[in-house]
């Protein structure tokens, strides 16, 4: 059992004690699968707090105290309607509120700390995507931001536990849609890692999970149906590359090794596309190597495609189709034709802001259906490549800018950051996922 490492304390003789920053609570709940409708909401609403680990015993946090609690008659959600009917109302409030409605009652409070009132809204297609960006910043520390693409703006998060303030190397991946995982990495003090940390969309806190089986910094992830995936990188106590392969299963919530990889390797792209992990990194000896691995076959093949000669970083794999920049702001997409086995030119913005490395183009992410451009001074696009034989020039809403805290500068912004990149970048992103809630 996950022991809790956010818990409070009784200072003693003046003595101030500081409660970590991660939370393990609560764990996985098997209501997602099991309430459909709002029905039987009522059941759960009034309970404790729902569980996000599923070794965690949810009987270990009741106390007298609060089993009476349970069995008084509480008053209603909403003053006048059944908890149904006010749960059905809630559920559509913008997920941009969802902080001020747990600060209304403690009835509100643990019905949107629970699984069901989020698991009801993407059941509905009601759920909300936000983008979540790592940062490094100029004094080496890591931030991060949410964005709301709905309302554009730059929305506060809950600092980033301290153990992955400075890390480097760590991998970053979403699980179930709404946790966001920090794993492996190597520490400035205690080198390489196998901690594992989540933060849940749906509870706004941090969590821990069980720590890999081996420690890693600079290696490979992804996510395939839902497990995630990590292979080689570097053990600092070791010295060496390494060929080893994991993955955690959340349903299990445990790590198990998978097959070791061809060649020991130091990943630096990866994509999953048509079932296949395929990644791309640098041999023991320092040249440039691909493979692939099949989760449903658990094994690795060393390719030398077009595919992979052409392929750039970032890329993704949406709708079937595998995409990748052709540019460095990322106002040109390339596209990879199975056919020919090649890579050809997909869409032109016609309008690019720059060769900096501040506005460098630093992840591609699928956002609402469309393919989403983050760029390093925090300025994103939206492209829709649902229809690849459109032109911009006679559809201006296919590439479109979204205005925010990182907006795209005017001509003498991006000379300054131009200026600013010869220099050096000060902060640059090192990850960039989607979570809905």
């Amino acid at each position: 059992m996950n022991e809790s490492v956010e818990h409070s304390s009784r200072p003693q003789r003046g003595i101030r004690i500081q409660a970590p920053l991660v939370d393990s609570v609560s764990c996985y709940c098997k209501v997602d699968s099991g309430l459909k409708t709002v029905v039987g909401a009522r059941k759960f609403v009034p309970g404790t707090k729902i569980c996000i680990q599923p070794d965690i015993n949810p009987n270990a946090h009741r106390s007298k105290t609060s089993r009476r609690e349970r069995n008084r008659v509480q008053p209603p959600l909403l003053p006048g309607l059944p908890d149904d009917l006010a749960i059905a109302c809630l559920i559509r409030v913008p997920r941009v509120e969802h902080r001020k409605l747990r600060l209304v009652c403690k009835r509100w409070y643990r019905l949107l700390m629970g699984n069901f009132y989020y698991s009801l809204r993407k059941s509905l297609g009601m759920a909300e995507e936000w983008v979540y960006v790592i940062k490094r910043e100029r004094d080496r520390r890591i931030s991060w931001h949410a964005f709301d693409p709905t309302y554009q703006l730059w929305q506060s998060l809950p600092p980033v536990p301290i153990e992955y303030s400075e890390a480097l190397g760590f991998g970053c991946a979403v699980l179930s849609g709404c946790h966001l995982y920090l794993f492996g990495g190597k520490d400035p003090i205690r080198g390489s890692m196998r901690r594992v940390i989540f933060y849940s969309a749906r509870t706004n806190k941090w969590h821990r999970a069980p720590d890999m089986l081996r420690k890693r910094h600079c290696f490979g992830s992804c996510v395939i149906n839902n497990c995630l995936y990590v292979a080689g990188g570097e053990c600092e106590g070791i010295h060496r590359t390494l060929r080893s392969a994991e993955v955690y299963d959340p349903n299990k919530n445990r790590w198990s090794f998978i097959s070791d990889m061809s060649s020991a390797m130091l990943p630096f792209i990866g994509v999953v596309h048509d079932g296949l992990w395929f990644l791309k990194g640098l041999g023991t000896r320092r040249e440039v190597m691909s493979e692939a691995y099949s989760p449903i076959t658990n094994t690795w093949t060393t390719v030398s495609d077009g595919m992979v000669a052409g392929w750039r970083n970032p890329s993704i794999s949406l709708n079937g189709q595998l995409y990748a920049l052709d540019c460095q702001d990322g106002c040109k997409l390339r596209v990879y034709d199975g056919a020919t086995d090649s890579w050809t030119k997909f869409i032109d913005s016609k309008l690019h802001f720059g060769s900096s490395r501040a506005l460098e183009a630093a992840a591609l992410v699928s956002l609402n259906g469309k393919l989403c451009i983050i760029r390093n001074n925090m300025s994103i696009s939206l492209v829709d490549v649902s229809s690849p034989d459109k032109r911009v020039e006679s559809n201006p809403d296919l590439w479109e800018n979204i205005a925010g805290k990182g907006q795209l500068r005017t001509l003498v912004s991006n000379l300054l950051f131009s200026i600013a990149g010869r220099n050096g970048l000060k902060s640059h992103i090192v990850h960039c996922q989607v979570l809905q809630a």
